[in-house]
């Protein structure tokens, strides 16, 4: 009988390895519950509770009330729940599978430790099986309690997580402490700031170049743009050489901007475009308005600010610190910095920037995708000149500036092009992808699974985005029937042709679709990839 027990916890260590990583992916993914979203993610998530573990459970209590005197027959269903179990990892260990061709798990230290906490929970009721081999029933009292846990796994990862908190609270005060004393360490050390709703770390990027032609800038990596990104920056990459520090700042609910502000205290601040994104968790408008604009008023007295102009949101802020403003724009001219001439092609744009300070007009080229870049170039611009960099040497760095990965990136695939505008779509972001799609030659495609976070008013943005591609898509590719209803009903509107609609549950099923649209055709293709939702959003 010890022999049946092993091979039915074994089979249901197997289901406990790929559930637990499926959702401590989910877990990262969610920050590890900052501000609730894994709560959010599992109260909106209906696969969760769809599992083989519901029959365990049922096997369980019928052998508790039943079987606990019927060795033979209690043999016979352990096997059944070996098998069901086994299924039941099998189809985590698929779903893994795809998930980990997007982003995948990151084993960090504070998985490590997770995982540990999670094994523990786990162990408790295998103990007492070992410990009570002559009692049948509260053996199978004990397989109950475990096939509960794996069904909830998806908790049983949240308490593990609960249970580290004190654990992670020291780890965090301990790489804070250390960030915060490499800072003060570093008295002539220049730091800015980037935040907004749209084009933060295309701006990042952009101004990191153009600072590097005259100092040593460092950028934070990637998407680093949490509390704990920007700590793991200065502690893992920042050194004696670094001139300038350029912090992304993101933010999910009000405050979270000036508490960044507090850790890295910086002197320079850009303000992107204020919008809807995140609007779900800022919970209105004008608390995403006074959340970005908590970078310009932590601004000390001698700091410079750089502003749109043509952002509503921005001009009729009432900023409560004295800083010295530069403002940019492209419609509004009475500005410091303002563009003109735009021409956007498929291998680039050139512009005009007229500066008020030099009262002249430069000729611009960049190898960037549309105006929302125009910005974050007019922004670098306008700061590097702060910085008394050379005009020559803001032209030819803006010209080396590469495109961002995932962000209007144009690249050849095969017989087509691709546009990849993958990472977090958003209403404008997603308008000025199409408007650069209606511009190249040949057919044109947009693939996307919509817009996310945008509170109330996601549908209606996302039906007005439906409405957009129709006005320049001669093919539709949408990705997840059920979350790309409003984006359907939006084409439709406009008398589209529901025939050049297609509908896939994976994004990678659009790539056998276009490149046959290519093969057939003697134009070329390009093919808008707008927004790649992250798993939690998997339907």
């Amino acid at each position: 009988m010890i022999v049946v027990y092993i091979v039915v916890l074994l089979f249901m260590t197997y289901a406990i390895i790929y559930k637990s990583k499926r959702y401590l992916h989910m877990l990262q993914q969610n920050l590890y519950n900052e501000n609730n979203r894994y709560i959010r993610y599992l109260i909106k998530s209906d696969k969760s509770f769809i599992s083989f573990d519901i029959i365990t459970i049922i096997v369980c209590i019928f052998g508790i009330i039943l079987l606990y005197d019927l060795i033979e027959v209690s043999i016979c269903l352990f096997v059944f729940i070996s098998v069901l179990e086994y299924l039941e990892a099998c189809k985590y260990k698929k779903i893994i599978m795809y998930d980990q061709n997007k982003k995948p798990l990151v084993v960090t230290a504070r998985v490590k430790r997770l995982i540990f906490s999670i094994c523990v929970l786990y162990l408790i009721p295998v103990i007492f099986i070992f410990l009570n081999l002559g009692n049948l029933r509260f053996i199978w009292i004990m397989f109950l309690i475990e096939s509960i846990m794996i069904y909830f796994n998806n908790f049983v990862v949240f308490i593990g997580n609960i249970i580290n908190f004190p654990i992670e609270k020291l780890v965090y005060l301990y790489y804070k402490t250390k960030a915060t004393n490499k800072l003060n360490s570093m008295n002539n050390l220049k730091i800015v700031g980037i935040t907004g709703s749209y084009g933060k770390t295309s701006s990042k990027n952009i101004l990191s170049e153009v600072l590097s032609v005259k100092y040593n800038c460092l950028p934070t990596p990637k998407n680093l743009n949490t509390f704990n990104g920007l700590i793991m920056t200065i502690n893992n990459y920042m050194d004696k050489f670094t001139e300038i520090f350029i912090a992304e700042m993101g933010a999910y609910v009000k405050g979270e901007i000036k508490r960044l502000c507090k850790l890295v205290k910086p002197k320079y601040g850009i303000l992107t475009r204020i919008g809807t994104a995140h609007l779900e968790t800022f919970g209105s408008q004008e608390n995403i308005q006074k959340g970005k604009f908590e970078l310009i008023e932590s601004l000390p007295k001698d700091g410079i600010a750089v502003l749109n102009g043509d952002d509503p949101l921005q001009v009729s802020y009432n900023l409560k610190n004295k800083v010295k403003v530069v403002w940019i724009g492209i419609d509004n001219h009475d500005v410091d910095l303002y563009a003109e001439n735009i021409k956007c092609m498929n291998r680039g744009t050139t512009f005009d920037v007229y500066v008020k300070k030099y009262d002249k007009k430069y000729s611009f080229e960049t190898k960037l995708l549309g105006n929302h870049n125009v910005y974050n170039i007019l922004a670098s611009i306008a700061l590097a000149i702060e910085f008394d960099i050379n005009m020559d040497d803001i032209i030819d760095s803006v010209s080396r500036v590469n495109q961002i990965e995932h962000r209007l990136e144009l690249k050849k695939l095969g017989n087509f092009y691709q546009t990849d505008d993958a990472y977090n779509s958003n209403p404008v972001g997603a308008s000025n992808a199409c408007q650069i799609l209606g511009k190249m030659p040949g057919i044109k495609i947009v693939v996307t699974p919509g817009m996310i976070e945008l509170g109330d008013k996601e549908y209606e943005l996302n039906k007005e985005f439906g409405e957009e591609i129709a006005g320049v898509a001669d093919y539709v590719i949408l990705i997840g029937e059920k979350r790309t209803k409003a984006i359907k009903e939006g084409i439709l509107t406009k008398g589209y042709d529901k025939n050049r609609i297609v509908v896939y549950n994976d994004v990678r099923a659009s790539y056998g679709f276009i490149r046959d649209i290519a093969c057939k055709s003697d134009e070329d293709v390009y093919a808008l990839f707008e927004n790649d939702l992250p798993d939690t959003y998997n339907e």
